[in-house]
């Protein structure tokens, strides 16, 4: 497979630069993975009103069913309820659940958060595993989502269903269980926009009243029972198998700190082949040389100038990841399961499709406001002539769209780098998302400026290089939201 021979061409190349392998004496971590892929045909959803009617949706013309990762058949009927954006935040004194019984009931909700929260914390509460995770607690079944105008234009339908198979994946822990955010919610559907008013005829509300309050950003849509019952059917077909991350390290060489250990991370998937474009386009490879084979190339070169230069005082890992494109899954297994023995890891680095494609004079450091690798990544940015600049897509929820966020899930400070949008960056950056972004366009006939990219490459070996060898380990700021959530402080 080519996964497999990237990882045997990465795994030496850590071996000819010098590093040591990073699972004992393995440069390989086996990473068990389920996909659970539906059987369109089977897929099915009703719903039946207070008199007794059932009305039949129609599979992705109405809805798109989207398999479970616990069982193979899902065949559920239960009353619904809407909770609105289905958040729940009571810290932040936001709660969609207020009174409201979801026990044994499907959960209709809208995709997304709402706008009252920064982007970030809007990117968290909106991340399906964290609603799954509080409906699992409260006895919940399913979930239906809705589109706001946000969604939609996102998400548009005729992009949901151009291809009718859904697939989840999962990493399968040691003792055999599927990791899922919400154990016992197993129906799951996408109703489409066209079609979401059946759910609310009768209800205390209209669903255009519903998405109309939605587009306030001061606003957000209370929830109620809806007076209707859900029938949700549907089988798929589970695949276990396994895929390597590759692991790499230089011990520390300060007594003291050799036991803290830097990981820098670069996802080494892409997206494959578009097999349902095959016998359409002549081109169905999607290369991923953006994302992220200059990511790991940027990684490689960080090793290799920590290797050449000084031993580092603290151990640093380099850590090429699989399966990043379904759901960060082998940055999320590692940091479940570190094959670092006692030592501790304190910080990440992340290279994650770094665009070389302009002369940038700003850096956006994802992450860099919720710790103290923010002061430290400014001051290395001011050194190399750039400035940092905050995120400017924060409706695309980037901080929790990359491998450094399963870092950031235990408690872990991260930091991922992007070029900013400054000097034309925003236009060049705009139209590799529009055109080039998970297409087989993402090839090396992109005009890659390799001299722009030896610079970013150099401003992250050098953040890198710092926290490997300050005195002071990087921390939470005093209040962070991520850091309270996540580490407790």
């Amino acid at each position: 497979l080519g996964y497999d021979d990237a990882a045997e061409y990465v795994a030496a190349r850590m071996a000819g630069i010098g590093l040591a392998p990073g699972n004992g004496d393995d440069w390989f971590q086996e990473t068990p993975l389920r996909i659970a892929t539906s059987i369109p045909e089977t897929a099915a959803m009703s719903v039946t009103r207070a008199d007794g009617e059932t009305l039949a949706l129609q599979s992705l013309e109405d809805f798109k069913f989207y398999p479970s990762l616990e069982t193979e058949t899902v065949d559920i009927e239960a009353p619904a309820v809407f909770a609105g954006y289905g958040v729940y935040a009571p810290d932040a004194g936001y709660n969609d659940y207020d009174g409201l019984e979801v026990d044994g009931k499907i959960v209709v909700l809208f995709r997304s958060a709402p706008a009252i929260f920064n982007s970030e914390e809007r990117a968290h509460y909106g991340l399906g595993g964290t609603k799954e995770k509080f409906l699992a607690s409260q006895g919940a079944m399913g979930v239906v989502t809705i589109y706001d105008d946000v969604a939609e234009k996102r998400f548009p339908w005729e992009g949901v269903v151009s291809n009718p198979v859904a697939r989840s994946t999962t990493w399968v822990g040691p003792d055999g269980a599927a990791d899922v955010s919400g154990p016992g919610v197993t129906a799951f559907a996408t109703l489409n926009p066209a079609s979401t008013d059946i759910l609310f005829e009768g209800a205390l509300r209209s669903y255009e009243d519903l998405r109309a309050e939605a587009a306030n950003e001061n606003a957000a849509p209370k929830g109620f029972d809806l007076p209707i019952t859900i029938s949700i059917k549907g089988a798929s077909v589970f695949e276990e198998f396994y895929s390597d991350n590759v692991i790499g390290l230089i011990e520390g060489a300060d007594p003291a700190f050799r036991n803290e250990a830097l990981v820098i991370t670069a996802h080494l998937d892409h997206i494959g082949v578009d097999e349902h474009e095959r016998g359409k386009k002549d081109d169905i490879i999607n290369n991923g040389a953006m994302d992220n084979a200059l990511g790991v190339a940027m990684m490689l070169e960080a090793a290799r100038r920590f290797k050449e230069g000084a031993p580092p005082a603290r151990t640093v890992v380099f850590l090429a990841v699989t399966a990043e494109e379904k759901g960060l899954l082998g940055a999320d297994y590692f940091a479940h399961h570190p094959t670092l023995g006692k030592r501790e890891i304190i910080a990440n680095v992340n290279l994650d499709m770094p665009l070389m494609l302009h002369w940038f004079t700003d850096i956006v450091a994802f992450g860099a406001e919720h710790s103290t690798l923010g002061p430290l990544a400014d001051a290395i940015a001011a050194d190399a002539g750039v400035t940092l600049s905050p995120d400017p897509l924060p409706e695309q929820g980037v901080f929790t769209r990359s491998d450094h966020y399963r870092f950031v899930e235990q408690g872990i400070p991260a930091i991922y780098l992007w070029p900013g949008f400054g000097n034309g960056g925003g236009e060049v950056i705009t139209k590799f998302i529009t055109k080039h972004y998970h297409k087989p366009s993402d090839d090396m006939s992109l005009p890659v400026l390799w001299d722009e990219a030896a610079r970013f490459a150099d401003i992250n070996y050098k953040i890198a290089r710092e926290i490997a060898d300050s005195e002071e380990r990087p921390q939470w700021n005093e209040g962070d939201f991520f850091g309270d959530l996540f580490a407790g402080e």
